[in-house]
């Protein structure tokens, strides 16, 4: 009989950085955990969420920064300007925080169209100042015609904490119930779409938009929020998955409750896409205890943004790896795993 070994046909270790090393997914988990994090190691970083949270004197702040590099730039229901900003204020938001200041990093393409260099400005004016917020500092680069793809965009953020806020997916505590404000997919639909050309009856368009107005009621509303989580890369299940191993507990979520447009349903089915792995960018996860389920409902139910708020599962136990089990809608339970890397990249 001839030896043989066994193989996986996927990598687990690059020695050069690949597309799916920036998907949210297992590989940039990998790198993030293998070379980012050893290098720079401290005591905020450790907390692993979109922003570091720190006390100076007796105020409580938040600071965020995200680099977007969506192709095409300009797509239906936003463009790369609005997405920055509502990014950069979706992260801030996540740990409870008031948006303050907003700095804007610029990196163009020679040739790209100041016309349209315009526009992305305008609607990143156009969000900060709905938010209350200044765009206050920045920086602009230029890079030789066919190395820069149009343009990148930086934006950093620094907010305020109210002293009592502290969410964190530390928090995060058997009986809790998973709430999510909005309909999954939309983003990653809308992008796909733009980007390949396809045109279905009903235009799909990207859910872009500020949560901070949003989170900040629910605060005002004297709800403990154990945790927020923003669906941005790698969309729900990416997120769960997240909080589930930080927090070492299991999560039950059920399919059939998980609110998504038929038309972005239709267009996942059509394109070979998978809802519960798609990006969103208004689209969040809230952890509270059961007593403030409906209260944080009704709160949520108030506002455009969380007007198809429900609940979609449970933490059941303490898991020390954590775990997302989903009923399907066939009444089986399925494991929810990180993927790889993403299915669709450049999304944001």
């Amino acid at each position: 009989m001839a030896n043989f070994t066994l193989s996986c046909p996927t990598p687990l270790h690059y020695e050069q950085i690949v597309l799916a090393h920036g998907g949210g997914g297992r590989l940039m988990q990998q790198l993030l955990d293998s070379t980012v994090q050893p290098i720079f190691n401290n005591s905020l970083l450790e907390q692993k969420t979109d922003c570091a949270v720190f006390q100076i004197g007796e105020q409580k702040l938040a600071f965020t920064t995200d680099s977007y590099v969506i192709n095409p730039v300009f797509f239906a229901g936003g463009d790369i300007g609005k997405l920055a900003v509502c990014g950069t204020l979706n992260d801030l938001a996540m740990s409870g925080a008031k948006p303050l200041y907003l700095s804007c990093g610029l990196i163009l393409e020679e040739g790209f169209a100041i016309s349209d260099l315009k526009r992305i400005l305008e609607s990143m004016q156009k969000i900060a100042q709905a938010a209350g917020v200044s765009i206050v500092t920045g920086d602009t680069k230029v890079v030789d015609k066919g190395k820069g793809d149009s343009v990148y965009i930086n934006t950093s953020g620094i907010g305020l904490v109210v002293p009592d806020v502290n969410i964190t997916p530390q928090r995060i505590q058997v009986g809790d119930s998973i709430i999510i404000n909005s309909d999954i997919a939309r983003h990653g639909m809308a992008i796909m779409l733009a980007r390949e050309g396809v045109a279905f009856e009903s235009q799909i368009e990207s859910d872009c938009n500020d949560l901070s107005g949003l989170v900040q009621e629910l605060i005002t509303a004297n709800i403990d929020l154990h945790c927020l989580r923003d669906l941005t890369r790698g969309g729900l299940a990416s997120g769960l998955l997240e909080l589930a191993t930080t927090s070492k507990q299991r999560f039950a979520i059920q399919e059939n409750t998980i609110p998504i447009h038929d038309d972005v349903q239709s267009a996942c089915e059509i394109l070979g896409f998978d809802p519960l792995y798609v990006a969103n960018e208004a689209c969040f996860v809230l952890f509270v205890t059961a007593e403030e389920t409906e209260k944080t409902l009704t709160v949520l139910h108030s506002n455009l943004l969380g007007s198809q708020a429900r609940q979609i599962g449970n933490v059941t136990h303490i898991d020390k790896n954590g775990a997302v089990i989903l009923e399907t809608a066939m009444g089986t339970n399925r494991q929810l795993m990180l993927l790889s890397g993403e299915q669709l990249p450049r999304i944001c």
